[in-house]
């Protein structure tokens, strides 16, 4: 345990950080999953509309520094791709 006053303002700080983190990185990997099992269910045009949802919940965590800006990027092509082929 930290044994300076600014220490364990740090821990205190990175605990906060770390618990907003997880609860944004939970959400998006279930907006992930919802998407994905509703390609496989469903037409195109449904999916596009949530995949801007999805997008921009991506594009939010990476401005914060939640997730790399490639890693972000990789998702949304990925799901991109996705939706173009169920409409297809």
């Amino acid at each position: 345990m930290a044994n300076h006053k600014s220490a364990i303002k740090r821990a205190r700080q990175n605990e906060l950080r770390r618990l907003r983190n997880k609860s944004v990185k939970t959400r998006i990997k279930t907006m992930v999953k919802d998407i994905r099992s509703a390609a496989a269910e469903t037409s195109g045009a449904d999916i596009s509309a949530k995949i801007n949802v999805v997008q921009s919940a991506i594009d939010k965590a990476s401005k914060k520094g939640v997730i790399h800006k490639r890693t972000a990027a990789r998702k949304i092509s990925r799901l991109t791709k996705l939706a173009n082929s169920a409409s297809s």
